[in-house]
């Protein structure tokens, strides 16, 4: 296995959205000559000439529709144990993983799909069933800035993408009716507008109208612009992504526009160098 090929790792469970999930790994794999890996994990032994099966006509239609090299792996054991396991044996720079929506989202917000991507060293996009758009890039990007710290290592991921695919950067900010969280989130501001303007990233700033409902008014917003992705960050080492992760914040990963969402966690200190080659 050559280890200087990009690798993007979709894990596979015969479903349409897992479909879509391979639609958007080959975009990205494709952007750097890269290949998609597919796994599927079975529970016992004589599943496994089957899986392989199923799984060889999957990656043969991806390897004709996308024109990306697309490996399979079937293993025995737990989809959410096995991930991370898979994702370091093959040097993955990324995961791209399906899910139906809000009726689907009992299967990531489990404890064991919450731990994966909470822990996980590689950045993880969730997708819905809308595919990724026609041209080769990802061209508008939205992040959402509240007054939460906002640090070099949170703007990287998003700063990554826009160098790669060259896409514009939205940020949404929050609007605070608190005058002290509004210094602090006019600060974030500040440093965002500094860190993108550095790097040449185009950008803007958009205020949400309300101090409340800030997840809702900014998956409209994404709605609004047909944004390609949305970039949410755990904040916290070791927490299950407290900024996203209650009621109303399923519905950013599960949004009704099914627009894909990366979630990286701050222990990712390779994202710039690996995630999108910048």
């Amino acid at each position: 296995m050559d280890k200087n090929v990009y690798k993007v790792l979709v894990p596979h469970d015969f479903s349409s959205v897992a479909n879509c999930a391979v639609s958007h790994a080959a975009k990205i794999a494709k952007s750097f000559e890269g290949e998609v890996f597919l796994l599927h994990v079975v529970a016992k032994n004589k599943e496994i000439d089957d899986a392989k099966s199923k799984l060889n006509k999957i990656a043969q239609g991806a390897e004709s529709s996308y024109g990306v090299n697309v490996h399979v792996i079937v293993r025995i054991g737990n989809i959410f144990e096995d991930i991370g396991d898979v994702a370091s044996e093959i040097g993955a720079g990324y995961i791209v993983m399906g899910t139906h929506g809000a009726r689907g989202m009992q299967k990531i917000m489990g404890s064991h799909a919450l731990k994966v991507i909470s822990y996980s060293k590689i950045p993880f996009v969730v997708v819905q069933e809308k595919g990724p758009s026609d041209t080769d890039a990802y061209d508008d990007l939205v992040v959402p800035i509240d007054h939460s710290d906002v640090t070099k290592q949170k703007l990287k991921i998003a700063a990554s993408i826009a160098t790669h695919f060259n896409s514009k950067i939205h940020i949404f900010s929050a609007k605070e009716s608190d005058e002290f969280l509004q210094v602090k989130l006019d600060r974030e501001l500040t440093f965002a507008k500094k860190y993108f303007s550095e790097k040449g990233i185009a950008y803007d700033i958009v205020s949400a109208e309300e101090s409340s409902n800030f997840k809702k008014q900014l998956i409209h917003f994404a709605a609004k612009i047909n944004a390609d992705m949305i970039a949410i960050v755990n904040t916290r080492e070791g927490a299950l992504l407290p900024d996203f992760f209650g009621s109303e914040e399923q519905e950013v990963i599960a949004n009704d526009a099914e627009i894909p969402v990366i979630i990286t966690n701050p222990t990712q200190k390779f994202v710039a160098g690996s995630v999108f080659g910048t």
